[in-house]
């Protein structure tokens, strides 16, 4: 990963007399999957509309590709792709002309290194509608109209990617090849991709980073496995030996396990060692800002 893309510094907003944001702070690189986490009303979307360009900050500095979003033009807005919890549109279209259609708005904005827009039917190969191509929008079962929403957010071949719950009505297997579709977007394209989700499960698995925003805030900033090194909590440990089964919890699982096998050796059978996921992580962070004990927001590494 390289130059930075997304900056975002002391970035306030207030409606009216309530302040939404409080001095927000964080970065992302090209090619980084950045998650922005929250429970509701803590300023997420408020946060997104405005790196889109959306909407107007009360006060601080933002950049998305080296532009203030306040003053974007055309030319920056189609490096930018925006897939949206829901989607208006033609439901008479169909899946090839609809995608092939907002393609060419993006033809005069293609360069050298990135031909825009994305080949038709390579993008609807990309989503997995290969199928449905010649179906109306109308027609899509709700999971293929998710499929859709992507593409049109990939249309353009993007530098930077907004996902805002992006696998709502996806089946497992269809949220699996979406999060292939994410790591091949990011390791292949080089596109930074931001993204809002309430699976914490699907934040894990997708994000370089996750930013975790309460209360207008940013309380928490790193790697999952940052976050969760962060809070304090034991590791669980469990085993079997003699065909009886044993749970332990500990706050050094490594020397524990060394000290277990150094006492029973091939004795201990199906060994797991139980670490704080994302979610007990989030839900940990979250209610320590609610109860008072977090007062200033985490340093950006």
């Amino acid at each position: 990963m390289g130059q930075t893309v997304i900056e975002v510094r002391d970035l306030r907003m207030r409606y009216g007399s309530v302040d939404v944001l409080h001095g927000v702070n964080f970065t992302a690189r090209r090619g980084e999957v950045l998650a922005l986490l929250g429970p509701n009303g803590a300023g997420k979307t408020t946060t997104i509309e405005i790196l889109e360009g959306f909407r107007i900050r009360s006060a601080g500095q933002v950049g998305v590709l080296g532009v203030d979003p306040a003053h974007g033009d055309e030319a920056w807005r189609a490096k930018l792709g925006v897939v949206l919890q829901s989607w208006r549109d033609h439901g008479r279209w169909r899946v090839r002309e609809l995608l092939g259609h907002l393609g060419r708005y993006y033809a005069p904005y293609s360069t050298a290194e990135r031909a825009r827009p994305f080949g038709t039917d390579e993008l609807i190969e990309t989503v997995g509608l290969g199928d449905h191509a010649d179906k109306k929008v109308s027609r899509l079962s709700g999971g293929q109209r998710r499929r859709l929403d992507v593409a049109i957010g990939l249309v353009g071949r993007p530098e930077v990617l907004f996902l805002d719950e992006p696998t709502a009505g996806f089946d497992p297997h269809a949220r699996r090849e979406f999060h292939d579709l994410v790591h091949r977007l990011s390791d292949l394209e080089d596109m930074t991709i931001l993204l809002t989700t309430h699976d914490l499960d699907e934040a894990e698995k997708l994000a370089d980073r996750i930013v975790i925003l309460a209360g207008g805030r940013i309380i928490a900033d790193g790697s999952a496995d940052a976050l969760g090194r962060e809070v304090a909590g034991r590791s669980e440990v469990r085993w079997t030996r003699e065909g009886a089964r044993y749970t332990h919890a500990t706050d050094d699982a490594t020397a524990f396990v060394r000290e277990l096998f150094k006492q029973y050796g091939e004795g201990v059978a199906e060994l797991e060692v139980r670490r704080n996921s994302l979610e007990d992580t989030y839900i940990a962070l979250v209610q320590k800002h609610e109860s008072g004990r977090v007062e200033q927001e985490a340093p950006t590494p």
